[in-house]
């Protein structure tokens, strides 16, 4: 049977350089994603970077995007839905 101890000095390279946002980091992080332009931005900013301190911020802009593309794609088809509808009330 394989020896299940694990070296308690033993941290893996990725674990020595991350570091916990605050909560003050995240609050600022939800304030300047309202910002229309500026979010968006800073969301691509922030889902490309390779910095491994903020690998949480990383992984909450990429999930933010597919948010957001989940919500374009349901936009449009509802969009198409409701103008079809329209359409075709108008066309009576």
């Amino acid at each position: 049977m394989e020896n299940s101890y694990i070296d308690p000095e033993y941290v893996p390279a990725h674990a020595k350089k991350t570091t916990d946002m605050s909560v003050g980091a995240w609050v600022g992080t939800l304030i300047l994603t309202a910002i229309p332009i500026v979010g968006f931005i800073c969301l691509i900013v922030w889902a490309v970077s390779s910095s491994p301190e903020k690998r949480s911020r990383k992984n909450w802009a990429i999930a933010q995007f597919i948010l957001m593309l989940i919500c374009l794609v349901l936009t449009i088809a509802l969009i198409a839905v409701y103008g079809s509808a329209i359409a075709n009330l108008l066309r009576m």
